[in-house]
């Protein structure tokens, strides 16, 4: 499995993803602007969003990727598909009950995740009735997520990075019908975050289906229930994580619901534009890497894992720096060209771009987090996250209550910013002491370099942004960004921040066949 060439494929795909998101995200603000209907779909969309990180990404995957692999690995693809049939069920049962509670007591849930909107009021009536319509969501994107890791186990990382674009066609037509039948937007929009969801799942398992993984629920077998316990003990702790981390998506939802209308709505569109270099890196990378030192580590290929860890994170710093420091320095051209029409006015723009500059100072540590948990996960470790997602927690809360009288939802986005980055130091901290993370010779010699190079590229961009008002035009924008882009890249070559040959060759280097499960490299001889 080659690192490099896995993380551009599940990359790629997800810049078409993130485009037809922000086309989507477009329409969006065109239709509903930052108002009540805005505020109330993004918090129906948010809670459903929010337990799928829990229950799939951010704990079940944690668990069910390492146990899988490992299965793969030592005991073949036929235990392996078992084992995967067999959590299939356990996950569908425990879903099936969280959304049937979670229907019966939405306007509780609702009112938990976004207290400033007070029950009676126009907002708050439409956000329950929104969320019931798109909480299943919930059931049938989990399982596709569960697919999504038995693919990427196996290598196969096309079709789980493509599925999220199914759920932007389907956001953007229904938007479409709706403008032209004259119905309402943010109805539309919650129907079709269910429809979604059907058609994500079913297209996942047919693609498992053609790749010999064909997966149906099965109860367990004695000996596949010591197996299931284990990924339970691995889930609860990662599922503690995962809480900790939704639950600071729901204080910053909290604290901007009491803010004056529209701070919720700021927040999410800023936040989606951060979403698209994180996808394209951070998911991207992580994605790619923890099955891969899943099974290197389970055959004991340390060298390997850690060869592979040290280029993960150094493609993160490589990728992410000059996509933070583009986010930050034209923050507002950015928010005037792809927003500023419609209902979303030049006020809100301002608004938005400052918490997109915020978010924007954290976007480097969140990729980083995305790849060293990976470190942990691996080794079926997902204890340790908690005790520093809880920690983070309480630093958000603290700078929250320290900038938000003056900075407002700007400060909301400052916390964020600022709890990453403490979050990605504790973890590299403790995967150095744990001796998982030695960075080589070549990272440390890189990182500086890296670090100087953008520090001249936001001094370059920044002065654009004050001088060049044509910047604030699509394609003066665009031209901004493609010179960046060329200079960065010229830049890291001529001071050997990075070789741009030796990405080239490693993506044109064909992987091993995902058919070999347990085909292990030639020692001595990492893999890219």
């Amino acid at each position: 499995m080659n690192l490099v060439r896995a993380a551009f494929t599940v990359g790629s795909l997800t810049l078409v993803s993130r485009l037809l998101g922000f086309l989507r995200d477009l329409l969006i603000a065109a239709v509903l602007g930052a108002g009540a209907a805005a505020d109330a779909f993004f918090v129906a969309f948010k809670l459903a969003n929010m337990l799928r990180r829990l229950f799939a990404e951010g704990a079940f995957n944690a668990g069910f990727v390492p146990l899988f692999a490992r299965t793969l690995e030592q005991e073949g693809p036929r235990a392996a598909r078992a084992f995967a049939c067999h959590a299939l069920a356990a996950m569908t049962l425990v879903l099936a009950l969280v959304v049937l509670l979670a229907e019966l007591f939405m306007p509780g849930l609702v009112r938990l995740l976004a207290t400033g909107f007070e029950p009676g009021s126009e907002r708050f009536g439409l956000a329950v009735e929104l969320s019931r319509l798109t909480f299943p969501y919930l059931v049938l994107i989990s399982l596709a997520a569960l697919v999504s890791g038995v693919l990427n186990g196996i290598g196969r990382f096309a079709a789980p990075a493509a599925a999220p674009i199914l759920l932007n066609i389907v956001l953007v037509t229904a938007i479409g019908l709706a403008v032209a039948t004259g119905s309402s937007a943010a109805h539309a929009l919650a129907t079709g975050v269910l429809a979604a969801g059907f058609l994500q799942l079913g297209t996942l398992l047919w693609v498992a289906a053609r790749a010999d993984f064909a997966l149906r629920p099965a109860w367990p077998e004695r000996a596949d229930r010591v197996r299931l316990a284990r990924l339970w003990r691995l889930v609860l702790p990662g599922a503690l994580g995962a809480g900790v981390y939704q639950l600071n998506l729901v204080i910053d939802t909290w604290f901007a619901s009491h803010l004056p209308t529209g701070a919720v709505s700021y927040l999410f569109y800023a936040d989606r534009l951060v979403q698209l270099p994180l996808g394209l890196i951070g998911v991207a990378l992580g994605t790619a890497l923890l099955p891969l030192l899943a099974r290197q580590l389970r055959g004991g290929r340390e060298d390997a894992a850690r060869h592979n860890f040290d280029r993960a994170l150094e493609l993160a710093l490589l990728l992410s720096l000059p996509a933070a420091v583009g986010l930050a320095t034209l923050a507002q051209p950015i928010v005037t060209v792809l927003f500023e029409r419609g209902a979303f006015d030049v006020a809100a723009g301002r608004a938005t771009a400052g918490a997109l500059a915020a978010f924007a100072l954290g976007l480097p540590a969140y990729v980083l987090i995305k790849v060293l948990v990976t470190g942990f996960f691996a080794r079926e470790d997902t204890r340790t996250p908690v005790a520093v997602a809880a920690l983070c927690l309480l630093v958000n809360v603290l700078v929250i209550l320290a900038t938000i009288d003056r900075f407002g939802h700007v400060g909301i986005a400052l916390a964020t910013s600022a709890a990453n980055w403490l979050n990605a130091g504790v973890l590299a901290f403790l995967l150095v002491r744990r001796g998982a993370l030695d960075p080589g010779a070549r990272l440390r010699a890189r990182a500086p370099r890296l670090l100087l190079v953008n520090l001249a590229l936001a001094f370059l961009l920044a002065l654009g942004a004050a001088r060049l008002p044509f910047l604030a035009t699509v394609w003066g924008l665009a031209l901004a960004m493609l010179a960046a882009a060329g200079l960065y890249l010229a830049a890291v070559q001529l001071l050997r921040a990075a070789d741009l040959g030796e990405l080239r060759a490693a993506l044109a280097r064909r992987p091993a066949e995902p058919g070999s499960p347990g085909r292990a490299e030639p020692a001595g001889t990492p893999p890219a």
